[in-house]
């Protein structure tokens, strides 16, 4: 690992596109930078090592993100879900195994994105707040009482 790799230290904040953008610029590992990245991680627990790793397959769990927007859930924060996913794979990516990293994080990066789901997305949203939850277990017997089901 000779050259030192350009990869920044954070990407904007603020700005949905601006981000995937930034991510979609980033450049991307080799195989042979990919592999020394990930042993300096699991040999000298270099912290340097797994952000480019993270930040250089951003690109990916953003690609991933985009397959669910059909739930009605925010993008930022299936993004944001599926970065832990890649997180997690990041530390627990072996480099001896023979495979490159998206491969193994794809498993990661989906499930936190369908454990994100199944906890946030329903099919009627039920409401909040008190005031909300009283209309909205009252509705029935109001619409009852106003004529609404004869």
């Amino acid at each position: 690992m000779g050259k030192q790799l350009a990869i920044p230290m954070t990407l904007p904040t603020g700005n949905m596109d601006a981000y995937i953008s930034a991510a979609f610029q980033l450049p991307m590992l080799s195989a042979e930078e990919e592999h020394d990245l990930a042993v300096s991680l699991r040999d000298r627990n270099d912290l340097a090592a797994a952000r480019a790793l993270v930040m250089s397959h951003l690109r990916f769990v953003v690609k991933i993100a985009r397959g669910y927007s059909g739930y009605g859930l925010p993008q930022s924060d299936l993004i944001q879900e599926g970065t832990l996913g890649l997180m997690k794979a990041v530390r627990r990516f072996d480099p001896d195994m023979g495979v490159r990293l998206v491969s193994f994080a794809v498993h990661w990066i989906k499930a936190e994105i369908h454990e994100y789901i199944l906890r946030n997305w329903r099919i009627v949203k039920v409401a909040t707040t008190k005031a909300q939850r009283k209309l909205f277990f009252n509705l029935r017997s109001a619409k009852k009482r106003l004529g609404w089901f004869s």
